[in-house]
């Protein structure tokens, strides 16, 4: 079956610049078909190729990719909820037969957060081992939150990915997408070396026993949110306040820890930007990115 047939291009119009419309000799797609696409005239060309292999609609996926620094945990929250409600609310209007000024893309967030425990909706509280009124003392803070799983840490040394993304236009299946997030992060530690895998059952990225890369999301009307933190160089000794993603048995990781050397988080950002590239079969636009992305993001 082809990767691709699970997209109804007559409902679902996703961003693209190419529409390539692959038929086989028994259904020759006609330009009324095609004009059933509804696209907008900027992506009103298209190229039609015989094969023998049945159908394929294909799209070239643009994902918009923005790095926020350092940024407030609670301000990138509430850019992401904007973002993901900016996908919901698009999606509407299509489906309502309404065009919108702009199209919106999938996007790629990355951030460094401040000292911060997060604790998603189905966790339990026990996990945050040291009294709220404690927190200040390493200069943390607690927060509950609206994604999936348990407590984790972020902080200073972790690069925290946020894919905001329109799964009509990849696959509607949140465990697939929870996979392809792993092996992005997979390929990114064996570029330094690191033989990162999956434990059944768990979800995130491991080293031996040991976590390296923690994840969580959150999805609506099949549009994510929250995502991944890789350790790079994280002051693991944070992770000693909680039970990690409320696993008691097992340990935390970071590639500076097992490469024994600090590593640079430029070139792990670049490594995985290849890498999401790669196993989500997107291009990245670098060029969306601006000064002060969390005020100037053009869709807010």
């Amino acid at each position: 079956m082809s990767p691709f047939s699970h997209w109804d291009p007559f409902g679902k119009r996703g961003t693209f610049e190419t529409l390539i419309v692959i038929s086989n000799s028994r259904d020759i797609i006609s330009r009324s078909t095609l004009n059933r696409l509804r696209l907008p005239a900027r992506y009103s060309y298209f190229e039609s190729i015989f094969i023998h292999f049945g159908y394929l609609w294909a799209m070239k996926k643009i994902l918009d990719f923005f790095d926020l620094g350092h940024s407030d945990y609670r301000e990138t929250w509430d850019l992401q909820k904007s973002l993901q409600q900016g996908l919901i609310e698009q999606k509407k209007a299509r489906r309502q037969g309404i065009e919108t000024e702009t199209e919106m893309n999938d996007l790629l967030l990355f951030v460094e957060h401040p000292h911060v425990y997060t604790l998603g909706k189905s966790g339990n509280s026990a996990h945050l081992l040291k009294g709220i009124e404690e927190l200040s003392s390493i200069q943390a803070e607690y927060i509950e939150i609206d994604r999936g799983g348990d407590i984790t840490y972020h902080g200073p040394g972790q690069i925290v990915g946020y894919p905001i993304l329109d799964l009509d236009r990849h696959f509607t299946d949140v465990h697939k997408y929870l996979r392809f997030l792993e092996e992005v992060i997979i390929r990114t530690c064996l570029e330094y070396g690191i033989e990162a895998g999956r434990i059944d059952g768990l979800t995130g990225v491991w080293v031996g026993d040991k976590k390296i890369c923690a994840m969580g999301i959150r999805c609506s009307r099949w549009v994510t949110m929250h995502g991944f933190a890789l350790n790079v160089n994280t002051d693991l000794s944070y992770f000693n306040h909680i039970v990690p993603c409320g696993i008691s048995n097992k340990a935390v990781t970071s590639l500076s820890e097992l490469s024994g050397t600090t590593i640079s988080e430029d070139e792990v950002k670049v490594h995985m930007k290849k890498h999401f590239s790669e196993v989500f079969e997107v291009t990245i636009n670098e060029s969306a990115q601006k000064p002060e992305p969390l005020k100037q993001i053009s869709y807010l």
